[in-house]
Formats: structure tokens, sequence, C-alpha cells
């Protein structure tokens, strides 16, 4: 599924977060403090998580961990996550997003993501 253009490039949602993941690993110093499990659920897509433990990140598909937090928002609400372009205090006051678990984390990862 085509999420979004940059240029002339189409991006999916796995292509834009590997690339993010790329950034992370190339600089973990951000993440290096952090231990917890995001799941993403996006539209009517399989769920996903991405594991952060000591500077390392990965991507799991499906949901082979318990969760920490959980967000569930639109595909297209997503990559605006990843690209530091959604507030998510806005978007969980507006009900655009949605989150189980530790709702401080969500805002934490906004703070994350700015980061890269």
């Amino acid at each position: 599924m085509i999420i979004w253009e940059e240029g002339a490039r189409q991006m999916t949602v796995k292509e834009s977060l590997q690339e993010l993941v790329e950034r992370m690993q190339a600089n973990p110093e951000p993440i290096r403090p952090l231990h917890y499990v995001y799941q993403f659920d996006l539209d009517e897509n399989e769920p996903f998580q991405v594991r952060f433990d000591s500077g390392t990140v990965e991507v799991l598909e499906g949901t082979p961990h318990p969760a920490d937090c959980t967000l569930k928002l639109s595909a297209s609400n997503f990559v605006k996550l990843l690209r530091n372009d959604l507030n998510t205090t806005m978007a969980f006051m507006l009900g655009s997003l949605k989150v189980d678990g530790r709702v401080g984390l969500a805002l934490k990862l906004q703070e994350i993501l700015k980061a890269y």
C-alpha cells in the first residue's frame, strides 16, 4: 500500500519505517535509555511492533511481545507521526489517535522521533 510520495518516489509504511530504523541505528544515543515495545494498529492492516532495547530498534510483524503502548491511527497519520508532522496530544484529543497502555509513552515517542 502506497501511503505518500516524496518527490517522484512513492513509499509504503514499511519503507518509511525502515528508513527511520536505519537513521536510529546510525545514531543510537537518543534511544539508548529506552526499553519499550510500541504496537501500531493502522487502519485495516496487520498490527506491527517497534521494540526499543538499549540503543537497538527492531520492527516486528504481528504482536510477538506484550506492548507497553499501543497506538491506533490511520496509515496517513502514522506517516505524519514519522515525519514529525503530527502533534500526538492534539491527535489524541481529537480522536484521530487512540492509545492503549501507557499514554505517556505516546508523548515520549514524539520526542524520540524529533531526534531523527
